[in-house]
């Protein structure tokens, strides 16, 4: 005599698997699908985090010399100024600013030029932040070197940062910069009363 199967036992069978074909479907489309894009104003506020010096390595390619660069949040919160290699012939001058929501920045190079890019928010993240060129003044662009497109991008603590160099109407390289926060100089000890023996 052969015994039948329990049709409980089926029907469980059957509701596991049609669950798990569900789940499958569900973590495959959120696989699938891209991440939302960045919004300019968040990621503004975001630059505004960075306020401060930061110190590394900058080089064309790997980076290879010491750099500092320095972000000041001003005109009342609404522009973040960028300054790299303060104080020398090299100073290079970025502002971040939004447009009607959209984040965009104005880079004033040493190379007299004045590249201006906005926000890739497609492909962007929270932790990488990619600017697309959007124009600029004193050059043209199928012809003349400037920067036209970069990267801020924060590992852990530390801060990444690529500048797509190009001439010729095509890139010509990369100027990339490896940062971590510069700690904060000790405060000067406040002078102390003159004691004259007596």
């Amino acid at each position: 005599m052969t015994r039948g199967r329990c049709p409980l036992s089926l029907a469980r069978v059957a509701v596991a698997s049609v669950l798990l074909a569900v789940l499958s479907l569900v973590v495959g489309r959120a696989a699938a699908e891209p991440p939302a894009p960045v919004d300019g104003k968040t990621a503004f506020e975001r630059l505004k985090t960075l306020a401060g010096t930061w110190q590394g390595q900058a080089g064309h390619g790997p980076a290879d010399q010491a750099a500092i660069v320095t972000y000041r949040v001003a005109s009342g919160g609404s522009v973040v100024e960028e300054t790299l290699f303060p104080g020398t012939p090299h100073e290079m001058i970025s502002m971040y600013h939004l447009v009607d929501g959209e984040l965009v920045l104005t880079h004033y190079c040493a190379m007299a030029n004045q590249p201006r890019m906005r926000l890739d928010r497609k492909a962007s993240t929270p932790d990488r932040l990619v600017f697309a060129f959007d124009g600029g003044t004193n050059f043209d662009p199928a012809k003349d070197t400037h920067i036209h497109a970069g990267v801020v991008e924060w590992k852990g603590e530390s801060l990444h940062n690529v500048w797509t160099v190009y001439s010729g109407g095509k890139e010509a390289g990369r100027n990339e910069f490896d940062l971590a926060r510069a700690k904060e100089p000790a405060q000067p000890t406040p002078p102390q009363p003159a004691s004259y023996p007596r």
